[in-house]
């Protein structure tokens, strides 16, 4: 069922995590934090004339938010900066409102069941502000109380 949150592919990106490493040529990076329960994220990206053309991550949290980075960072490769930021925008919506599910979310859409969960929406958005905070070079994110 959809609504599960630890769904097989959250499982599965959580212990076996892709795209886990620095990258070495990032030309934007930022770091996250989620200060109520400790998981830490850090985006590595090389962006080129607008477009993502690697992305990599790395840090330690549940298997939520390393499921979240893992899931964002093989959705992301390629895309425009806008396509991405857009996709953060329809990311979050799905996590904290009651609209429709995206038909063009992807894989995305495993953490749909995590709106039933309030205090792990965090866990989900970290990598996703981290990501934000890269794009607009500002150096470090923290996810607010």
């Amino acid at each position: 069922m959809i609504n599960d949150l630890y769904q097989e592919t959250i499982l599965d990106h959580g212990r076996r995590p892709r795209n886990f490493r620095p990258l070495e040529d990032a030309n934007r990076k930022a770091e996250g934090y989620n200060p109520l329960c400790g998981d830490r994220c850090k985006v590595f990206l090389k962006e080129n004339g607008g477009v993502i053309d690697a992305m990599t991550f790395e840090g330690a949290g549940c298997a939520i938010s390393t499921a979240s980075a893992s899931l964002m960072t093989e959705a992301l490769k390629g895309k425009t900066v806008g396509e991405a930021e857009a996709l953060l925008a329809k990311f979050h919506d799905l996590l904290t409102t009651d609209q429709p599910v995206p038909a063009d979310i992807g894989k995305l859409v495993v953490f749909s069941g995590v709106r039933e969960f309030p205090s792990r929406v965090k866990c989900a958005m970290l990598a996703w502000q981290t990501l934000r905070t890269a794009l607009r070079d500002a150096g470090e994110a923290e996810i607010p109380k």
